[in-house]
């Protein structure tokens, strides 16, 4: 390193020169490519702002996507809708019927269908107002792209229907 006052500074680096080639390292699977999926996911939200957003973060990590403002849409797409549903990731409060609501009424249509619900409440007080039950799955408002991505991918990889 060099520096003179009103001048400034100059920095030189010397690396040691290598007679042999890198080693090719393998490729390590990224944690962007665990968290994608091509499964469907019907995506019941109210408000536009977050279904548009939900909508892009779940198709820029693969999924194929139906959209629907509230249950009665969805419920509407799930009849229509030829091909297997894999996951509804549901707002908890909405206009028409609850996601808790919504779900109970597509079971029999797509009993293979797991659950993901979300809310701006926290999952405490959703469950201490009966809302949901314990130990159901839950994503918190506002989420990230990535937790929005992990927990989808975490629901969909469980054993049972969640």
């Amino acid at each position: 390193m060099y520096s003179e006052v009103d001048r400034g500074t100059t920095f030189k680096i010397y690396l040691p020169c290598v007679e042999e080639s890198a080693e090719e390292v393998g490729a390590e699977t990224s944690k962007q490519e665990l968290l994608r999926g091509t499964e469907t996911v019907l995506l019941v939200e109210d408000e536009e702002v977050v279904r548009e957003m939900a909508t892009d973060i779940l198709r820029d990590s693969g999924y194929h996507v139906l959209e629907a403002k509230h249950g009665p849409e969805a419920i509407t797409l799930c009849r229509e809708y030829e091909g297997e549903i894999h996951l509804m990731l549901s707002d908890v409060v909405m206009p028409h019927m609850s996601g808790r609501e919504l779900a109970e009424q597509l079971m029999p249509l797509r009993s293979s269908m797991k659950v993901l619900y979300m809310s701006g409440y926290t999952d405490d007080a959703i469950v201490h107002h009966g809302v949901l039950e314990e130990g159901t799955a839950f994503i918190g408002k506002p989420f990230s792209p990535d937790a929005l991505a992990r927990k989808v991918r975490e629901v969909l990889d469980a054993l049972v229907p969640v």
